[in-house]
């Protein structure tokens, strides 16, 4: 039977798409090469624990998560404005005073940088959330890096507080990340919260998928080819259908139709420790910016965000390691471990490693980014479309807009 849409790929673009169609009134069939729905959002349920795949969060001034997502079905549990920094002097609170009243002494007194420094973050800030996204992506592109020396920033600043916070929200160290990008998520976390859906990020996909009818998606479908207006699956189906779209991320498969879409990702190792003794009693991000860091960029409590992570009496921690180690489980953890005694004293050494997800593909690089598609790059032909984040910029944000966007371009 005639299919009326395929969407290849049940990611957030792709489910955003769908959610689209559907109520344009399309019949819609998601074909997604795994076991379930999300694409790189997923959540593993481990012995009573809740993994996310790669530390995640939902800023919640997403335009886009704000017109589609239901805030209040995903019961989402807010982190703390600011962060914690382990330095080799030992560690300090940073957060907005006005946001965190409660850490505005210790922000002021905190040794991250000159009292310049901090006044400058907070003009940056009211900067910023006058800006519009569509004016904030128009700015000229260089790198985070550069950018910010531009606005003043001094080096112990930026090595205290702003390398470590970026390089653990855009998965690179030297910040090649465009400026649009840090500008754009710097007026995120000022215009909302950072939070995770109290039973995990996949909660998200699993929110979209209920707003499409029972059977939409086909699992354990990988599709292999694509010719004119049939798809084939690698076990040998052909399906014809009137429309295409094209919603994994960036692979040889969409780059035979898109030639010129970013092919290049960053990677990240993220592994999760079980304690007994939480290393702080706060739902915040604890940056490591000790110039003898190595094997932590940063690390989270999550069982603090939301209790539902850990079970009753176990604590749940984050860790972040940019790129992909090639040591094994066990190295890695006491790796880590020996990284943090400096600050938690040898109460990490009854930390256990519960598990260690090596991420390839965890974000689109982003050297050059951008908010704005031509509808032509987003239809190929009249039966075949693409939309992901790679077309934009490496967000949820960008995931859902090119689903809406390349839906719109659909209808007949």
């Amino acid at each position: 039977m005639k299919q009326d849409v395929i969407i290849v790929g049940g990611g957030l673009a792709g489910l955003s798409a769908a959610v689209y169609l559907h109520r344009q009134g399309r019949k819609v069939l998601v074909l997604e090469a795994s076991e379930r729905a999300g694409g790189r959002i997923k959540t593993d349920s481990h012995d009573g624990f809740l993994l996310d795949r790669g530390f995640q969060v939902l800023l919640t001034a997403y335009p886009e998560t704000k017109a589609l997502l239901n805030y209040n079905a995903l019961n989402l549990k807010k982190m703390l404005p600011g962060a914690t920094v382990l330095y080799d002097g030992g560690s300090f609170e940073i957060a907005d005073p006005l946001r965190r009243p409660s850490a505005a002494l210790a922000t002021l007194f905190a040794p991250v940088g000159t009292l310049k420094d901090k006044l400058n973050t907070l003009w940056l800030k009211n900067k910023l959330q006058k800006l519009t996204i569509k004016e904030i992506f128009e700015q000229p592109e260089q790198t985070t890096s550069k950018q910010l020396e531009d606005y003043g920033f001094s080096p112990k600043m930026i090595q205290r507080f702003y390398a470590p916070f970026l390089s653990g929200i855009f998965l690179e160290n030297e910040l090649n990340t465009s400026r649009r990008m840090f500008d754009f998520v710097m007026k995120m976390f000022s215009d909302g919260d950072v939070a995770v859906p109290a039973l995990g990020m996949e909660e998200i996909p699993k929110q979209l998928v209920a707003m499409l009818p029972e059977g939409s998606i086909q699992y354990n479908t990988k599709v292999v080819s694509i010719d004119g207006n049939t798809v084939t699956t690698a076990d040998g189906n052909v399906v014809e259908t009137n429309q295409i779209l094209l919603a994994t991320t960036a692979n040889n498969l969409t780059q035979q139709f898109f030639p010129k879409q970013k092919m290049t990702s960053h990677q990240v190792t993220n592994i999760y420790f079980v304690a007994n003794e939480t290393p702080t009693k706060k739902a915040v991000v604890i940056l490591n910016a000790s110039t003898k860091k190595k094997w932590v960029n940063n690390l989270t409590v999550m069982s603090n965000v939301s209790n539902a992570y850990a079970p009753k009496g176990k604590v749940l921690i984050s860790v972040s390691y940019n790129g992909i180690t090639t040591v094994d489980d066990a190295t890695l953890a006491e790796n880590i471990k020996q990284e943090l005694k400096q600050w938690y004293g040898q109460k990490v050494t009854s930390w256990k490693m519960l598990k260690a997800y090596r991420i390839e593909y965890a974000l689109p690089s982003q050297e050059s980014v951008r908010n704005e598609i031509d509808a032509s790059e987003i239809k190929i032909s009249d039966s075949l479309f693409i939309c992901g984040d790679h077309l934009l910029n490496g967000s949820i944000n960008a995931a859902l807009k090119t689903g809406r966007l390349a839906a719109e371009l659909m209808k007949l």
